[in-house]
């Protein structure tokens, strides 16, 4: 099982790899991790800084999982560099962590989540955080 998974530095963004995670796990999967700032900018709060992103690699290798580790400097959008990772490597999955919202806006959903969700060709896990925050 391939699959792909967005990743913030956000608790959102924890629980989609911790989603991500567990359904490898199940399906003997390799995961990519996808991280990138909007059209590619590392000051982009998105932008996983080095300690972060070295720490989710670390995760997942004491996991034992098969993983690469992606960060595109590309001029694209996330929506599309999730998408264009998952047509790379034939994904099977997409996971992406999202946001709690206030009704209003929720009338607005998130541009990436909705992005993903209505352009994937394969399915996608739409995750949030627990209530708690952890």
């Amino acid at each position: 099982m391939n699959i792909v998974v967005g990743y913030i530095p956000s608790p959102e963004g924890l629980a989609a790899i911790d989603h991500a995670v567990t359904m490898a796990k199940l399906g003997e999967g390799r995961l990519v991790v996808l991280n990138c700032g909007t059209r590619g900018s590392d000051a982009d709060p998105s932008f996983s800084e080095a300690a972060d992103w070295d720490a989710v690699d670390q995760k997942l290798t004491s996991l034992g999982l098969t993983h690469e580790m992606r960060q595109p400097a590309q001029a694209r959008t996330p929506a599309d560099e999730i998408l264009k990772a998952a047509s790379d490597i034939a994904a099977d999955l997409i996971v992406i962590g999202i946001r709690r919202r206030s009704p209003v806006g929720k009338l607005i959903a998130g541009s990436t989540s909705q992005q993903v969700l209505l352009d994937a060709n394969c399915p996608v896990l739409a995750v949030k955080r627990p209530l708690d925050g952890s």
